[in-house]
């Protein structure tokens, strides 16, 4: 299977719906007979139709085939039954303490900058690093508009030309849209942003079809130049654990870290220069 992997089927059969996490899990049906300790014909019978899965066997074999709380939720509607999983918004009360520790996070990453994403790479939160590097690459303008990664990076207009090592990056990156993907399967939203941006101009064919079973290394840096200086960074990224609300489950914060001693000075005096003029 293709790193660029098939996205999530649109609306379709129950049935359908548990042969295809099944086969994105690379199981067969005795497999997953096993796993979720039901008889293999059961499953046979399920994925053809013959039989109409309870709400409980929905939700076991979803657990079995680890698929996405949004996706669990197809699998219930496909079936016959309400969703589970609620999808609050971010900025709803009820998640105030959750946005309190995003917060956190992104305080204690100062003077390094720090972004929260969704499943499509959307930036949707940052500290204020963030805002003082992106504004030194792009502009104070550019920086205020709604961002996504994948498109700041492959746009000629965006991040592109102050990325000393873009292609690296970019390769990783695609790399890091499957790997990354909520369930390790990427959406249709996320497979026609993919697209997208490899149609951007002059990426390289390569790009296109990622190489097979090359291992990712820990640490990619990547470097930005801007005005005779160079910005090393590279990136951790954490999730929430065991969430139960679809929102929360997509929700990555991603952290950037300084990869030399120069990049570190930059950095502060970067800080301090923004809080001089406050």
């Amino acid at each position: 299977m293709s790193q660029l992997a098939a996205a999530v089927p649109g609306p379709t059969s129950i049935g359908n719906l548990l042969q295809y996490w099944r086969k994105a899990r690379n199981l067969s049906q005795l497999a997953l007979a096993h796993e979720a300790e039901v008889s293999p014909r059961h499953v046979c019978f399920l994925e053809t139709g013959r039989s109409r899965p309870s709400r409980e066997m929905v939700l076991l074999l979803a657990s079995v085939l680890d698929v996405p709380l949004r996706e669990r939720n197809g699998l219930l509607l496909a079936a016959g039954f309400a969703p589970m999983y609620s999808e609050t918004r971010l900025d709803d009360p009820e998640l105030g303490p959750v946005r309190a520790a995003l917060a956190a996070i992104l305080r204690q990453q100062e003077p390094y900058p720090a972004v929260v994403l969704n499943r499509h790479w959307d930036i949707i939160g940052s500290n204020d690093a963030a805002g003082r590097f992106f504004a030194l690459l792009l502009g104070e303008a550019r920086a205020r508009e709604p961002s996504n990664v994948l498109r700041m990076i492959f746009d000629p207009r965006g991040l592109r030309p102050y990325v000393s090592n873009w292609e690296a990056v970019a390769e990783t990156l695609i790399q890091r849209v499957q790997r990354e993907a909520v369930g390790g399967v990427q959406d249709g939203a996320t497979a026609k942003l993919l697209a997208e941006v490899l149609a951007y101009p002059d990426v390289p064919t390569n790009l296109r079809e990622p190489k097979l079973g090359v291992p990712l290394l820990p640490v990619i840096p990547v470097r930005f130049h801007k005005a005779g200086d160079t910005y090393s960074y590279f990136s951790t990224v954490t999730t929430l654990g065991t969430p139960q609300d679809v929102t929360l489950q997509e929700v990555r914060i991603e952290c950037f870290f300084p990869a030399d001693s120069h990049t570190e000075q930059l950095a502060r005096k970067l800080a301090a220069a923004s809080a001089a003029s406050d």
